[in-house]
């Protein structure tokens, strides 16, 4: 009986880097249906900011985070990062394609792009994934977008956004902002207090609620027209 022949190095490796590759699909999808019910503790760019900063020395530096459950969560914060970042939030599946095809049109006319990205690309790049542009970031944002969509609920998605999204160095979540900030809990947020919040997600670092600039607040006040232009907080409980 003639035997098998073996496998060359190459065809090891290969099934190898499958067999990693499944594994680590099984993994993921499996963390991303727990958290579901289970709030995370932290996000891979909370890990990425203290490592950075562990690194650089960097003076001063302090981790804020607190999570806080929906209810807790004034309705004015989910409408204020809605407004701003995400206007078809409650309507898409995870993508809005006609903001994609306006970047790419800009970055073919050679215009500053915007950002086309969603408030569930966001969790799904905030949460999993590290900050960057290449392609197979994004392709990995773009599966792990997917699976979030069909697993949690919009209120859910949104949830977990509020409570990771980046509002200043360090300061991780609405509740933690709200306490740096203004001095009070999420709960009790104004609308003009969370379209400032709001105001600086696209640069949270360069932009700054405790010294803005004449951008931020005519940030702040373009989103607050959003917000009543939507029909304020009553557009939120569509996703409740």
């Amino acid at each position: 009986m003639a035997s098998r022949p073996r496998k060359g190095p190459v065809a090891r490796f290969a099934r190898a880097v499958a067999l990693g590759a499944a594994l680590w699909v099984v993994t993921t999808v499996g963390v991303i249906v727990a958290l579901r019910w289970i709030d995370p503790p932290t996000s891979a760019f909370m890990l990425q900011s203290r490592i950075e900063a562990l690194f650089a020395r960097e003076p001063g530096y302090q981790l804020r985070h607190e999570w806080r459950d929906w209810d807790q969560i004034s309705r004015e914060a989910a409408l204020a990062v809605v407004a701003s970042e995400d206007q078809q939030f409650p309507e898409h599946g995870g993508f809005d394609f006609r903001q994609i095809d306006k970047a790419l049109a800009d970055r073919e006319s050679g215009r500053r792009m915007r950002g086309a990205s969603t408030i569930s690309q966001q969790v799904a790049k905030n949460l999993f994934l590290w900050s960057g542009q290449g392609w197979f970031r994004k392709g990995l944002e773009a599966c792990i977008t997917v699976v979030i969509e069909l697993t949690w609920s919009k209120q859910r998605i949104l949830e977990v956004y509020l409570n990771i999204a980046e509002f200043g160095r360090g300061t991780y979540g609405v509740e933690a902002a709200a306490q740096r900030f203004f001095h009070k809990s999420a709960s009790r947020m104004n609308r003009a207090e969370a379209a400032l919040l709001a105001a600086v997600l696209p640069n949270p670092v360069l932009m700054r609620v405790d010294a803005p600039s004449s951008y931020v607040r005519q940030r702040q006040r373009w989103i607050e027209q959003q917000m009543r232009g939507l029909g304020g907080t009553p557009y939120v409980s569509r996703m409740e």
